[in-house]
């Protein structure tokens, strides 16, 4: 299921739910901009921490402030289904800010995943999950290089 900013609230009432019963909750969060082979790694990696994967998905403005003009490849709408396609994937909330710190209070997850390029960064959230765990990184595979062999 998809859920955009206007849906907050749903979103809050499936994850209060889903603690209910006693699954643990994962997030993860991107632009994903050009699904990739690096992508799939950690979205598949982090669905191993949980019973949900929720992947919290940077809108077109938020993308366009982090990563500069000509990006996003392609729009919200489109990454959203492509995510929410996954089968490792249960649910894609969209975000308009540049951290998902909003987001995480409304989903309150029980992990929070990032992709080992973050180890020893500062990490938006992290003080709102239970665990920050990582992921193998695989080195080479980025949106920008990607884009950048493509021009």
């Amino acid at each position: 299921m998809i859920f955009g900013p206007d849906r907050r609230t749903w979103l809050w009432t499936l994850c209060t739910a889903t603690r209910q019963i006693g699954n643990r909750i994962v997030f993860t969060n991107g632009c994903f901009d050009i699904l990739h082979e690096g992508h799939i790694h950690c979205l598949h990696e982090a669905s191993k921490f949980g019973q949900t994967l929720i992947v919290g998905l940077n809108g077109n403005a938020s993308v366009r402030r982090l990563k500069g003009n000509g990006r996003p490849v392609f729009t919200v709408q489109e990454r959203a289904n492509i995510l929410a396609a996954l089968r490792c994937v249960n649910h894609v909330a969209i975000f308009d800010e540049d951290t998902p710190e909003e987001l995480l209070r409304v989903i309150r997850p029980h992990v929070l995943v990032k992709g080992g390029d973050w180890k020893g960064k500062p990490i938006a959230g992290s003080d709102l999950v239970q665990e920050v765990r990582f992921v193998p990184y695989l080195e080479g595979r980025s949106t920008t290089r990607i884009l950048e062999g493509i021009r």
